[in-house]
């Protein structure tokens, strides 16, 4: 009985540093998609013991001005009061978090992942922008994704938040890829993921539709969420 009361106060304690750095990582899909799109993402999240809020958006009904508060807003409103925000994006929704902290603070803030997010924005929107039907497709949030200085993403200055940015380097979508002169995913070209004041960063072979159901970049995504950095050879 003695053995047993010296062993619990040691039991707390080794407990006590995963308590006090709990964290609530918020999930936002990209466009045209649904937070189905990340549910893998989800579950390996839950398992490392994080609390997880993934909620979906109506990313093709409203401008990127907009879209931040109904996307990022509601998410915040469940994570637990008393636990560390993260955000793990993937392509518009790292556009969102960058809009939303343009114009509010989150003092618990902690780190965020992005995941081929059109930083720069995308030559695809440049090109097809005139296309009809095109609108349709992406929405009004889309049509803002364009690579002039006056787009929303690069109206937004840069990053003063702790973020590590994950870009595809593998493309199924050859015919999208050929309006982009760089290496890219199929959507977005790996130097127009970069961001000014960034973390980290790191290219691997996905492309962009899988970006956030990799296994490796799950793995990624994990070890930047503890550490700050991505995990190299």
């Amino acid at each position: 009985m003695v053995f047993g009361m010296r062993v619990l106060p040691l039991v707390v304690f080794l407990l006590l540093p995963a308590l006090a750095h709990a964290s609530c990582v918020v999930l936002l899909h990209g466009l045209a998609r649904s937070e189905n799109s990340m549910q893998a993402l989800e579950q390996a999240l839950i398992k490392e013991g994080y609390s997880v809020v993934n909620l979906g958006y109506p990313s093709r009904e409203f401008p990127i001005e907009i879209l931040a508060n109904k996307a990022i807003e509601p998410a915040l409103e469940k994570c637990p009061k008393d636990e560390d925000i993260n955000f793990v994006t993937h392509s518009l929704g790292g556009i969102l978090v960058r809009q939303y902290l343009s114009e509010k603070q989150i003092p618990n803030l902690s780190r965020v992942v992005m995941l081929g997010p059109p930083n720069k924005g995308s030559e695809v929107v440049d090109k097809l922008n005139q296309v009809p039907g095109f609108n349709f497709v992406v929405g009004e949030a889309g049509l803002q994704l364009g690579t002039s200085n006056v787009s929303v993403p690069n109206s937004l200055g840069k990053a003063n938040f702790d973020v590590g940015i994950i870009a595809g380097t593998k493309s199924i979508n050859w015919m999208l890829s050929l309006l982009i002169p760089q290496d890219d995913d199929g959507k977005v070209s790996v130097e127009k993921t970069k961001l000014e004041g960034m973390k980290d960063h790191m290219q691997l072979p996905v492309s962009h539709p899988f970006l956030m159901s990799n296994d490796s970049v799950i793995r990624q995504i994990i070890y930047f969420l503890r550490e700050g950095r991505f995990q190299r050879q």
